[in-house]
C-alpha cells in the first residue's frame, strides 16, 4: 500500500512574530535615513483605517521599499505591497523579504491564465480591510514618461468599487538602486500623495486608466 506523506502547516509563532516586526520596522527605519525620503500629501492624509490601494510610477525595484517605508507605523503594517512572483522568489532571502517581511502578494505577471489570476490574491486582501500598492505600468521603465498602465488597476476598481485609489509620483528611487544595480546608493527621495479617485459608474476602461495615469503625472511637478 502507497504510503502518503502528510505536510502540516506551521503557522508562525508569537515570537517569530515579533521578531518578523521588528525587522519590518528595522528596514523601514533604514530606509528612511539612507535616502532621507520624506512624505507629502497633497488632498489626501494617512488613514489608518481605509483600505486604499497606493499606485504609483516604476523606475526601481527600490521602489515598494521606499513608499512603503514613508507609511505610519500602523498604516504601513495594513498595507501589503504586490510584486511580481517570479523575481522576488529567486532566492531564500528575497523570499523571505518579500513574504514574510513585507507580507507582499507575490503575483504571475509573464504567462497569467485563470489559474493563477491575480485579481484572485488581490480583491480577499481588499475586502480584509488592508490596502494594496501597486505599479500599475506592469514593469519598471527608465524613460522619463510613464507606460500606459495596465488594465488590472480597473478591474480591480470594478471588484471592490468602495476602495479609494490612491496616485504616488515616487521622485529619484532610480537612482538610489538604478536597474541591473545591487547596491543602493545614499540619495534623496520624496513619496508624493495625490487626491484619491475611484471608478465612477459606467466608466470605461480606457477612460479610467487615463485618467489615474494623469493623477501620477500631475504631482511631479509638485
Amino acid at each position: 500500500m502507497e504510503r502518503r506523506k502528510i505536510f502540516a502547516v506551521r503557522w508562525p509563532s508569537n515570537k517569530e512574530c515579533s521578531c518578523l516586526r521588528l525587522i519590518a520596522a528595522l528596514l523601514s527605519s533604514f530606509v528612511r535615513l539612507f535616502t532621507g525620503v520624506q512624505a507629502r500629501w497633497f488632498g489626501s492624509a494617512p488613514d489608518d483605517d481605509a483600505r486604499r490601494v497606493y499606485f504609483a510610477n516604476h523606475t526601481s525595484n527600490f521602489d515598494f521599499l521606499v513608499l512603503w517605508s514613508v507609511l505610519p507605523d500602523q498604516l504601513r503594517k495594513r498595507t501589503r505591497p504586490v510584486a511580481a512572483s517570479d523575481y522576488w522568489r529567486a532566492g531564500r532571502l528575497r523570499r523571505f523579504l518579500a513574504e514574510s517581511v513585507f507580507r507582499g502578494v507575490l503575483i504571475e505577471r509573464k504567462k497569467v491564465t485563470r489559474a493563477n489570476n491575480p485579481m484572485d490574491q488581490l480583491v480577499p486582501v481588499l475586502n480584509a480591510g488592508e490596502s494594496l500598492i501597486i505599479f500599475p505600468e506592469g514593469g519598471r521603465t527608465s524613460e522619463p514618461e510613464m507606460r500606459p498602465f495596465k488594465s488590472g488597476l480597473y478591474y480591480l476598481g470594478r471588484a471592490v468599487p468602495d476602495v479609494d485609489f490612491v496616485p504616488v509620483y515616487i521622485n529619484n528611487a532610480s537612482r538610489v538602486l538604478p536597474k541591473g544595480e545591487l547596491l543602493p546608493l545614499p540619495l534623496l527621495c520624496s513619496v508624493i500623495f495625490g487626491k484619491s479617485l475611484r471608478l465612477e459608474k459606467n466608466e470605461s476602461k480606457d477612460a479610467f486608466l487615463t485618467r489615474a495615469r494623469a493623477a501620477v503625472e500631475a504631482l511631479i511637478d509638485l
